[in-house]
């Protein structure tokens, strides 16, 4: 049974002090307007009306920088969002926006209207990746929003962008252990995408830039998975939805975009570990499996099954193929924790 779930109203790039090269909020949204009250009513009792038996249900403001908006603006949503959480309907409030338009005043009113998680669009923790898409602030305005929305006792989101212009493996690396040592509750991976209508477009055009393949920006979101996993971090999302790149006029946009993002890096960490595991069963068992008289099982947990076997099998594939001598059985343990995979060596 479904225990949480979030309904997302987006406020398309209002309120945005700056356009960062990679942004073009108003396509990545889908809309070109921001909704009105009754709209933002009308958003929350239809999308109730399928959450009836889910626990604990949150609001979350999502698509610009929430608290750069007018203030009387941020008000009207978010007293609509208090309403419903003080009589009971939803669970929480969350938003987003930018770390340099976090300050006391800003919180004061999010505490008032029953805020409950601030998530923050951080991207990098590299200032010279900031300065390269024109963020418009250093990584010190992201340490002091994120010491700010901790001391005040709300919880702490982090987003990160892989492979923005100026940035390496190392740097997306080091900003998901930065982010890590922060103790966000929760975190989103996402990697650059490419959107009609916006400078990076021209970079890429004019070849300042060039976007990662997918399987670079696996590569780069693994690791920083693994790293944010390890501070015990909750990686709520990876990558963007289909959903959120159709443009108005029904076309999908972008590159590096890839609609099972997810699990082609969750389906690369499982890869990894019964690869690891495998190596070493080869070297001990070396004279059986020469001779075909090994069966290696490999199990996950239910939830993790599909990323064992990995995207349209490609796991599956890799492993027969690259060990032709080796049976495989792919089995599912209800036992085992989500996200851990197991092989073991059966000996004829």
């Amino acid at each position: 049974m479904k225990t949480h779930a979030i309904i997302p109203i987006f406020i398309p790039h209002k309120g945005c002090p700056n356009d960062c090269v990679f942004c073009n909020q108003k396509r990545i949204t889908s809309r070109t307007a921001s909704p009105s009250e009754p709209e933002v009513r009308h958003i929350i009792d239809e999308w109730l009306t399928t959450l009836w038996d889910v626990p604990s249900v949150s609001v979350a403001f999502y698509g610009g920088s929430f608290t750069a908006i007018p203030i009387e603006t941020q008000k009207s949503y978010l007293r609509i969002a208090a309403e419903y959480k003080t009589a009971g309907k939803i669970s929480e409030i969350h938003l987003s926006t930018r770390p340099d338009y976090i300050d006391n005043e800003i919180l004061d009113i999010l505490r008032y209207y029953k805020v409950d998680l601030i998530e923050l669009g951080c991207q990098s923790f590299d200032d010279k990746v900031l300065a390269a898409v024109k963020r418009g602030h250093g990584v010190d305005a992201i340490y002091d929003a994120c010491e700010l929305i901790k001391s005040r006792k709300f919880r702490l989101g982090i987003q990160l962008m892989v492979g923005l212009p100026g940035s390496s493996f190392e740097t997306d690396v080091k900003s998901a252990m930065l982010s890590g040592e922060l103790k966000p509750e929760v975190a989103r991976i996402y990697p650059t995408i490419v959107i009609e209508d916006t400078e990076l477009l021209d970079m890429v055009i004019s070849h300042d830039y060039t976007p990662l393949t997918v399987s670079e920006a696996v590569a780069r979101s693994k690791e920083m998975l693994k790293i944010l996993r390890s501070y015990g971090v909750n990686v709520i999302r990876i990558g963007l939805k289909a959903s959120d790149m159709i443009s108005g006029d029904g076309r999908l946009t972008g590159t590096t975009f890839h609609p099972a993002f997810r699990q082609l890096v969750e389906g690369a960490i499982a890869r990894e570990e019964i690869q690891k595991q495998l190596e070493c069963a080869v070297l001990k068992f070396k004279s059986d499996v020469d001779k075909g008289f090994i069966t290696a099982e490999c199990t996950a947990a239910p939830r993790s099954f599909s990323n064992l076997i990995g995207h349209k099998a490609a796991n599956r594939s890799y492993f027969v193929e690259k060990y032709p001598f080796i049976k495989f059985v792919f089995k599912e343990d209800s036992a085992l924790d989500e996200g851990k995979y197991v092989l073991t060596i059966l000996r004829q």
